[in-house]
């Protein structure tokens, strides 16, 4: 999913709390959302002084549920509930573990949350890995030395 595709569907799911979100459109919608917080902190600051946060307090009211929801269905993803959200009130450890969730490659196949959103030519390349852990044979010539020399 690319930069573009990920705030469109953050907004497009606005407050969708169901299915699932894969990392790229998680981080892609992080990432928006801490850049645009940090123009908008520079905006306010030159306009209204280092006071008052006006443009970015309504940029976070306006994308809280969005962020809530992308979360959610980013630990559905991971195969839990949107619940797991709840444990970033703990100090630290909370956040150590939403973000150790967050990183997560999530289920291949579906879960009880939904389809992979990774359905198709992404899911069969993470599952292309061979079972029998067999390698296929280097194309680098293998050289051998002399014991004598």
């Amino acid at each position: 999913m690319s930069f573009v595709e990920a705030i469109n569907s953050g907004f497009q799911n606005y407050a969708n709390f169901n299915g699932r979100a894969q990392r790229s459109a998680y981080w892609y919608w992080i990432l928006f959302t801490a850049v645009c917080q940090i123009v908008l902190g520079a905006v306010d600051t030159s306009l209204f002084g280092s006071d008052r946060q006006v443009l970015q307090s309504l940029f976070s009211l306006a994308t809280l549920l969005p962020t809530l929801a992308v979360t959610a269905r980013r630990l559905h993803d991971v195969d839990r509930s949107g619940w797991w959200m709840l444990i970033a009130l703990i100090p630290l450890a909370g956040f150590i573990v939403l973000l150790v969730f967050n990183v997560r490659e999530g289920t291949a196949g579906p879960n009880q949350y939904g389809t992979d959103p990774l359905s198709g030519v992404e899911t069969q390349r993470r599952r292309a890995e061979p079972d029998d852990h067999t390698y296929q044979k280097s194309s680098i010539p293998r050289v051998t030395r002399d014991k004598d020399q």
